[in-house]
């Protein structure tokens, strides 16, 4: 559509947007080639349906709500599922001798014929937002509801086999058989149109259940029967180049599928367990890594804090945290700011879960003797400047790291702590000097995903009086702040929450922390120190999202209050600008 370059100045003319907030926009939308509106309706700038009437307003075709309109089911299945991914549309409604399509580019001449010609109907366009059309045909081609279908179809043709082994070409006959194929196929599917992070299929006591992470939380999304269990092994074996004749020992393997018009990489892991083999596929989305520093979700100091670290020439900076807590995220997001012609940016990696352009990306392999530390002691002779080592997980690999720093490189790893400073006693556990840990790290960031509100759904929120007092949030804070949660509705499923933030707490090593790490001081020692120097934990930025209506607080509650949690009331006012909150006392 031509309206494309007019309609961030619309919403600033129509008082909708700031420039600063198209500007951002703008740069994300360069960074990911999604139309214009469906960033700013994804940054939360402007709400959908705006967005939608402004550009029916500019390109003459009436907009449709899809978050709102029932689907005909009999209008849905005129047009087959892969045209209308392929044309980015959703047909929802037969009237009078019409399909009534919804579509992202609904002056697409092209699509209209096609759809004339398999439908047989004259085609009525409505213009919808990609994302709003994309959730549309998450839940209209549900993998519940194709996986019924398949199913029956299976049941049907008699496409069964016994819980007796079979031979590697039986398996391959049945991984080959075209309702299976689909049935793998939708679950795939599904899961990357739900931004899952991960897909689980697993078999139970007398059936296969199949579950999506969806920010952070498995949700079950479908149950077959146990028969079919070793056919759609097979397949996801057979697409993930592993060894389907072998059953019982572990298998890591990788597939690529086309999904709405790009490539998507999968991580694939098999694990025997009591009633079969478990197969899990990590969802690698480089749109994931593909956003700004900024919109990780670092405080503005925060973001001043670790801007310092990789702007330093040498040394190391650690990222710890739990599995699952955005860490790669952050890692690969700050390689890029730092991968420029000038550097040599070199990683070793257990996997590469993403290819960088232009960066220098190694592969452990153990059977083979590449290790970590070996593969680091190899990459120190490559003329490094920057060196990220996916993961210290013991001495070897940490005095390796350390003397690198030491000699003029900048590091960048992971450690598993449970927060910033424990980083710094976890490298003297694996034996590292303690001198040569307050020479070598300049820094260190800890963090946790939380979940969102969903945009859609999002209400007042009264949080329970005891988990306000117990975060330190008064009432002055809490009467003048945005409180927000989601209540559920179809475009969050129902869960209220609908994306996930980063909440960090970033600590420098500053001379007194040296002095401390120099005589072998503990966690809590390091911790008091580094709060004193000023250091925001992950529960006050956990309260400053919340307060700002970013999260909910029980979210906060769920995921960052521990036993000797202490929350600052002037450090989490200090952090949230000055017209949502007061200064508190």
């Amino acid at each position: 559509m031509k309206a494309k370059t007019r309609l961030g100045d619309r919403l600033i003319a129509a008082g909708h947007l700031t420039s600063e907030q198209l500007a951002k926009a703008l740069d994300r939308k360069r960074e990911t080639g999604r139309f214009l509106g469906d960033v700013i309706v994804e940054l939360g700038f402007v709400p959908p349906e705006i967005v939608g009437e402004i550009l029916a307003e500019m390109v003459g075709i009436p907009y449709v709500r899809l978050t709102e309109t029932d689907i005909e089911p009999q209008a849905a299945a005129l047009v087959p599922e892969a045209v209308q991914r392929a044309h980015g549309l959703v047909a929802y409604k037969i009237d009078a001798g019409m399909l009534f399509c919804a579509m992202s580019d609904p002056l697409d001449v092209l699509a209209m014929d096609d759809l004339q010609l398999i439908s047989g109907l004259r085609i009525e366009p409505r213009l919808a937002l990609r994302i709003e059309i994309e959730e549309a045909q998450r839940r209209l081609f549900s993998v519940r509801v194709v996986a019924q279908d398949l199913i029956e179809e299976i049941q049907a043709s008699d496409t069964s086999v016994s819980e007796t082994d079979l031979s590697a070409d039986q398996l391959a006959g049945l991984a080959e058989d075209a309702p299976i194929i689909r049935l793998v196929n939708s679950i795939i599917t599904e899961g990357i149109s739900a931004r899952a992070s991960d897909i689980h299929i697993e078999p139970q006591a007398g059936s296969v259940r199949v579950r999506y992470r969806l920010d952070g939380m498995l949700v079950e999304r479908m149950t077959f029967p146990m028969r079919l269990l070793p056919a759609v092994v097979s397949r996801v074996k057979i697409m993930s180049h592993m060894n389907i004749a072998e059953r019982r020992r572990s298998q890591d393997g990788r597939l690529i599928v086309q999904v709405q018009g790009g490539g998507v990489e999968l991580r694939v892991s098999t694990l025997l367990i009591a009633h079969g083999e478990k197969v899990v596929m990590r969802i690698l989305d480089k749109r994931s890594i593909s956003v700004p520093l900024e919109d990780l979700g670092f405080i503005h100091k925060q973001l001043e804090t670790w801007n310092s670290f990789i702007e330093r020439p040498y040394g190391i900076i650690l990222v710890t945290g739990p599995t699952g807590s955005g860490k790669s995220t952050t890692l690969y997001t700050s390689l890029a700011v730092l991968n420029d012609e000038s550097r040599n940016v070199i990683t070793v990696e257990d996997p590469i879960e993403y290819d960088l352009q232009g960066v220098n990306q190694s592969q452990v392999n153990t059977r083979i003797g590449v290790t970590f530390a070996a593969g680091l002691r190899t990459i120190v002779r490559q003329d490094p400047d920057v060196i990220m080592v996916g993961e210290i997980r013991d001495t070897e690999t940490a005095e390796i790291a350390v003397q690198a720093a030491l000699t003029g490189h900048l590091v960048l790893s992971t450690l598993h702590t449970n927060d910033a400073p424990g980083a710094l006693v976890r490298l003297q556990n694996l034996g590292v000097e303690p001198f040569l840990v307050a020479s070598s790290v300049i820094g260190v960031i800890g963090q946790r995903l939380v979940r969102r509100n969903c945009t859609h759904c999002m209400v007042e929120d009264r949080p329970d009086p005891r988990l306000l007092e117990r975060l330190s949030v008064t009432q002055d804070m809490s009467r003048s702040a945005t409180l927000r949660r989601g209540t559920g509705c179809r475009s969050c499923d129902g869960r209220g929450m609908q994306g996930r933030t980063a909440v960090y707490e970033v600590m420098p090593v500053s001379t007194a922390m040296q002095d401390a790490v120099s005589r072998s001081a503990n966690g809590a020692e390091l911790r008091d120190i580094a709060m004193r120097e000023g250091m925001m934990t992950m529960c006050e930025a956990g309260v400053c999202k919340a307060l700002t209506g970013e999260t909910a607080f029980a979210e906060v509650g769920r995921l960052l209050i521990a036993s000797d949690t202490v929350v600052r009331p002037d450090v989490v006012a200090g952090a949230i600008d000055a017209s949502s909150l007061p200064a508190a006392a």
